[in-house]
């Protein structure tokens, strides 16, 4: 008998072979087997689609954006919070061999801007705003040649993006709008010639074709465009959920989750897709109380979230209001679980099967998840085994396999690992070797059965409620403040949050005294998205900032300064609790 290896090193060995199809061959099977099964459920909108429906609903929108010009392998930007044209647009651009490009309904226009510009977006699909966000505006004001063209059209020629040809905007009260096709009127363009057109884009569509563009923050202070295959989300959502059991019995899954992260559309829709399942959105963005309501109405099986969505379902007032009994399952992920809170979902939301996940966007986004079989104390001190077909392992800083029971950083192989990250080979060879390891910058230990827990991440990086954000990114930014003279950002404990970012500032000498906190904050607002704004503004003299001898700034010694200061010491963050 082999002993086990002492090594750091897991392999997912399993007896279910890996899919090769593309997710338009998967949605036609599924319409095939099952096509009046309700599929997708969007409670604030009052719709509610079958496989059939939806299949109809995609293929009319792709042979509208073939009308248009648009070809396969054109990049398509959707823009806005959770709604069934995002769906339908996720799965018209699939069958049209287009990249569907998520963009992050919090983004303002600068952030637009380098969405479109990093990755070409030849089309953009956009409500006309979202809360306080007014998504028109923003597109006017880097894309000012919209105004020139008569409501209800685009077709947009702009000396600031090259490739930028059309806005297409959706509206609950129909309105249109100068430059802008209605998608409304998108659905109905397409001809007999293009649903020829879009026949043949099927045929010849593969599995290892691009199929999804999606940003993560970015070490260098800008966000990265992680490219992936229909090879990639395809199996990620299969094997998650093969060993959720959605296989095995009839689940409905709730999904307050945004549908621009892989969580909702590869872990929720495309999942469902997999194993023939229905998934209920119950609002266009996060809201404790419409996922309560949603439980309670649709008898939802399984509930995804993060912490923070959990901790704000769990302690809503009205909590005690509704029936949770449908519920077996759920998962927790986009950031570290308080061990308090997994016993509470457990005992109070019936969440028995509770499972925890591990990923990157670059992994499509699952490498590690627990197993139902797991001990509860195990599911909530790890984030479980290798996913099948996927190997991983912890390495030192010299890329050596470290033994188990050693902090590491955790790389990983196979066939969820990205393409690359678009338009940046520099940056792609940088965190995926020849030999296609893909370095997480995540620290983790492995135990003696090959799970692992997250001890530490990448260096700097902040998860505030779910949502990555690099220091970087926030510092280039706040440099642009004519006030700010130096700025350094850390994150520092929330315990609604996990974290919340935190900025050390240094005012130039001449607007000392003049320039507050509360200044700066209104000066980021609708510049970069709201979670990236600072909730605390340390304002410091040049001879506070802790140094290293080569005279680069300490983030460490910032944090724990902060966390004194700001009286944050006792203050139990989700990540502090593994």
């Amino acid at each position: 008998m082999v002993a086990p290896s002492r090594k750091s090193y897991v392999h997912g060995c399993s007896h279910v072979q890996l899919l090769f199809e593309t997710v338009g061959d998967r949605l036609r099977s599924a319409v095939d087997q099952v096509p009046d099964k309700e599929f997708l459920i969007f409670k604030r909108e009052g719709i509610r689609k079958t496989y059939s429906q939806v299949a109809t609903d995609a293929e009319n929108l792709a042979c509208g954006l073939l009308h248009l010009g648009l070809n396969k392998g054109d990049r398509i930007g959707i823009w806005g919070p959770n709604t069934y044209e995002w769906t339908t647009t996720q799965f018209a651009t699939a069958l049209a061999g287009m990249v569907l490009v998520n963009i992050n309904p919090s983004y303002q226009s600068e952030e637009l801007r380098y969405a479109i510009e990093k990755v070409g977006i030849r089309a953009l699909i956009t409500p006309p705003g979202f809360k306080k966000s007014n998504y028109y505006q923003s597109i006017k004001d880097i894309l000012p040649e919209v105004t020139l063209k008569e409501p209800g059209k685009s077709g947009i020629s702009s000396r600031n993006f090259s490739c930028f040809q059309h806005l297409i905007m959706f509206d609950e009260e129909d309105k249109i709008y100068p430059g802008a096709w209605k998608y409304t009127e998108v659905m109905k363009m397409g001809t007999e010639e293009d649903r020829h057109q879009l026949s043949k884009i099927e045929r010849e569509t593969q599995p290892d074709d691009a199929l999804n563009i999606q940003y993560t923050s970015g070490t260098t202070g800008q966000p990265k465009g992680a490219t992936l295959t229909h090879h990639n989300v395809l199996n990620n959502a299969f094997f998650v959920g093969l060993r959720a059991g959605y296989s095995e019995k009839k689940t409905i899954i709730c999904i307050p989750n945004p549908l621009y992260h892989c969580f909702g559309c590869v872990m929720g829709v495309l999942a469902a897709l997999t194993h023939l399942q229905t998934c209920v959105f119950p609002a266009p963005s996060f809201d404790a109380l419409a996922a309560l309501k949603a439980i309670h109405e649709e008898k939802c099986t399984a509930l995804y979230g993060t912490p923070t969505m959990f901790i704000d379902m769990i302690n809503h007032p009205e909590y005690t209001k509704y029936n949770y009994d449908s519920i077996r399952s759920g998962f927790i992920a986009g950031a570290p679980c308080p061990i308090t809170l997994c016993r509470r979902l457990v005992q109070d939301m019936h969440m028995t099967d509770m499972q925890v996940c591990y990923g990157t966007t670059e992994t499509s986004p699952v490498s590690f998840m627990s197993t139902r079989d797991d001990p509860p104390e195990q599911r909530i001190k790890s984030v479980g085994h290798i996913m099948d077909h996927l190997e991983a392992a912890i390495v030192d800083k010299r890329n050596c396999i470290v033994p188990r029971g050693v902090k590491g950083e955790v790389i990983v192989r196979g066939y969820s690992v990205m393409r690359c990250y678009w338009n940046s080979e520099e940056q792609t060879k940088k965190e995926i070797t020849q030999d296609r390891w893909y370095h997480t910058g995540d620290i983790a230990v492995m135990h003696d059965n090959g799970t692992i827990s997250i001890v530490g991440r990448s260096k700097d990086m902040i998860v505030r409620g779910g949502e990555n954000i690099y220091p970087t990114e926030v510092e280039q930014f706040l440099f642009k403040h004519q006030a700010v003279e130096d700025v350094h950002i850390v994150g520092v404990p929330d315990e609604r949050f996990g974290e919340v970012v935190c900025a050390w500032v240094r005012l130039h000498e001449s607007a000392e005294g003049k320039t507050t906190e509360e200044d700066i904050k209104a000066w980021c607002k609708g510049k970069i998205a709201h979670f990236k704004i600072p909730r605390y503004i340390l304002f410091k003299k040049e001879h506070q900032f802790p140094l290293t001898v080569t005279g680069k700034v300490k983030k460490f010694e910032i944090r724990e300064m902060s966390k004194i200061e700001l009286g944050l010491q006792q203050v139990v963050s989700h990540f502090s609790e593994l």
